[in-house]
């Protein structure tokens, strides 16, 4: 068997597959189950200073070329993640019994000011994730907040400056949107600004679905952000081009359904690979799946350490 364990700004994971963020609802006994079925990591739901309510139903839309939400980013707010999903999650432990906990927990966070962020980076902290990622790009709340701050390079700059100021004891990573003329250009900014690494890449769009049956688009938020099988091509190259720019540890995520996905992926220089339609197509146990299908691809091709397949495409 391949070597799938990877170190991720020093935390380590198992294997590299991690669940998104936003899937399988916000409870730890969710997360956990995750982690049972075979992923290396988990990623909360984006967390917010306060009570956010998101949007109305209908808000999901899948087949099986793509999957388009509109969510809106429904959250209980940080009050409840501290005195719930993180204590659950950690049976009780102190941050400091990391290696006690099913496996590294990736906290995500968001808000409508930048003021707002570093409020919340403060609080988020003191719940022990290994890792907090800084959600900057979520497309289906233009509407209620304006242009999402991972689409302004000054804005994404004044974002990771204000958390890493505010967050000493473990790595910050920055969630960036595809829906920029150069996802580079940001992420260096952002690179340049304390960022330790990235998350790339949150949904395209906003995209639209109609019922022409009904005459009517599909969700009741009208528009949503798009992911699944179609978005991959894009989602892989905006990773390579992350990386060209910055060589920082990224999770790649955006359309992998397969341990084929997961490598290629990493081979545009991902170190980890978030999935989150995929439980829609297989399951949680997709988790598991994939893996074995990543052993199953290195073991054919002569790849001992997983690691040697990160960033090989020049």
């Amino acid at each position: 068997m391949a070597n799938l364990k990877i170190k991720f700004c020093d935390v380590g994971f198992e294997n590299p597959t991690v669940l998104a963020s936003g899937i399988l609802g916000v409870t730890a006994s969710s997360l956990k189950k995750v982690v049972k079925d075979g992923a290396g990591g988990v990623t909360t739901k984006s967390i917010w200073l306060e009570e956010h309510k998101g949007h109305s139903n209908p808000t999901m839309l899948g087949t099986e070329n793509y999957f388009i939400n509109a969510v809106g980013l429904s959250d209980a707010g940080i009050e409840k993640a501290s005195a719930e999903t993180f204590p659950e999650y950690l049976d009780g432990k102190s941050p400091p019994g990391r290696d006690l906990r099913p496996a590294p927990i990736i906290a995500s966070i968001v808000a409508s000011s930048i003021d707002d962020f570093g409020e919340l980076a403060e609080k988020i902290e003191k719940c022990g994730p290994d890792i907090v990622e800084v959600n900057i790009s979520c497309p289906n709340v233009e509407d209620e907040f304006g242009k999402p701050f991972a689409c302004v390079a000054d804005d994404a700059v004044a974002v990771t400056k204000l958390v890493k100021g505010k967050i000493s004891s473990v790595p910050v990573i920055v969630k960036l949107s595809p829906n920029v003329e150069s996802i580079g250009e940001i992420a260096k900014a952002c690179a340049d600004a304390g960022a330790d690494g990235f998350c790339a890449v949150n949904t395209y769009g906003p995209g639209m679905v109609i019922d022409v049956d009904m005459r009517m688009p599909v969700l009741k938020n009208k528009v949503g952000g798009v992911s699944g099988p179609g978005i991959k091509p894009l989602a892989v190259k905006a990773v390579y081009d992350v990386f060209k720019a910055t060589g920082l540890p990224i999770i790649g995520t955006g359309g992998v359904l397969s341990g084929e996905d997961a490598i290629e992926m990493m081979m545009a220089g991902a170190r980890l690979v978030g999935m989150g339609t995929m439980v829609y197509y297989r399951g949680s146990e997709g988790f598991g799946e994939v893996v074995r299908e990543m052993d199953e691809w290195c073991e054919k091709n002569g790849v001992k350490n997983i690691e040697e397949i990160i960033g090989i495409i020049k």
